[in-house]
C-alpha cells in the first residue's frame, strides 16, 4: 500500500536525505520518495504504519511534524506510476557504466593493441571520478544516507565524509598510473568493507537508499549496488594477482 503525506520543517535537500533516512529504517516501509514540495512524501509499505510511528521516526532527524494528505491513501494511477519509476531506477547506472565501458574500450583500440590490465585500470578510474563527483553535489546528504547501511559509516560517521574523497584519490591514481599494486590493494581494502554493508542489509532485506550516486539520482539499494562493488573488488584483485606475477 503507497500513502501521501505532508511534512513540514523541511527547507533543504540534507533535511530531505535525514527524513528520508530514518523513515527508512522503520521495517515495513519498502520505499520512500521524499521531496520539499507538497505532498512532501509518498511511501509504499507493507503493512499500514500509523501515522504516529512515523513521527517519532523523523523526529530523530530534526524539527519535522508529519501528516497524512489527502486522506494519505494515493490513487491505483499513482501507485502504478511509482511502480514503473522503481522498475526504471536502475537505468542512469547501467547507463554509466556503459558509458565508461565504452570510452575506456575505445582508448585501447586507439592505441591499436588490447591491453586487459590497462583497460581495468582506466575502467576503475572513471568508476571513481564520475562516482565520487556526484557524491560532491550533496557530501553531507551522501554521508548521512551511506551511514545507514555501511558498517564503517555507522560506527564513524566521518567516513561518509571521507569516503568521496577516497574515491577521487584512487580515480586519479588509477588514471595517473599512481603506485598501481597500493592502489589496487587499497581499492580491495576500501571495496570489500563497502560489500559487507550491503550484504548485511540485503540479508535483512532491509528497504535503504543506495549511496553510490550520491542523492542526485535516487537508486534503491539492490543486488546492483552489490554487483559495483564487487566488479571493483574483482578488478583490483586481478590486477594485484597481475602485478605479483610480473614482479
Amino acid at each position: 500500500m503507497t500513502h501521501q503525506y505532508d511534512i513540514t520543517g523541511m527547507t533543504c535537500g540534507s533535511c530531505v536525505a535525514r527524513v528520508k533516512s530514518e523513515l527508512l529504517k522503520l521495517g515495513d516501509i519498502v520505499s520512500a520518495d521524499i521531496q520539499l514540495k507538497s505532498p512532501q512524501a509518498i511511501i509504499s509499505m507493507n503493512k499500514h504504519i500509523p501515522t504516529s510511528v512515523l513521527q517519532t521516526a523523523i523526529s530523530k532527524a530534526g524539527h519535522y511534524n508529519i501528516k497524512e494528505a489527502d486522506n494519505g491513501m494515493m490513487k491505483s494511477v499513482a501507485v502504478n506510476a511509482d511502480d514503473t519509476n522503481e522498475k526504471a531506477s536502475y537505468y542512469p547506472i547501467f547507463l554509466i557504466f556503459g558509458y565508461i565501458a565504452v570510452v575506456t574500450l575505445l582508448v585501447q583500440f586507439a592505441h591499436g593493441v588490447f591491453n586487459t590490465m590497462q583497460w581495468m585500470s582506466h575502467f576503475m578510474a572513471g568508476f571513481f571520478l564520475v562516482f565520487s563527483f556526484f557524491k560532491f553535489f550533496n557530501l553531507k546528504g551522501f554521508a548521512e544516507g551511506y551511514s545507514t547501511y555501511d558498517v564503517v559509516a555507522k560506527i564513524f560517521p566521518a567516513w561518509g565524509f571521507i569516503y568521496p574523497f577516497v574515491e577521487l584519490a584512487l580515480g586519479l591514481a588509477f588514471l595517473t598510473g599512481f603506485e598501481p599494486l597500493g592502489t589496487n590493494i587499497a581499492t580491495f581494502v576500501v571495496m570489500g568493507v563497502s560489500c559487507i554493508g550491503v550484504i548485511q542489509s540485503l540479508l535483512k532485506k532491509t528497504p535503504f537508499q543506495c549511496a553510490c550516486l550520491g542523492t542526485v539520482i535516487k537508486l534503491p539499494l539492490s543486488k546492483v549496488t552489490l554487483f559495483e562493488d564487487l566488479l571493483m573488488v574483482t578488478m583490483s584483485a586481478v590486477t594485484i594477482v597481475g602485478l605479483i606475477s610480473i614482479a
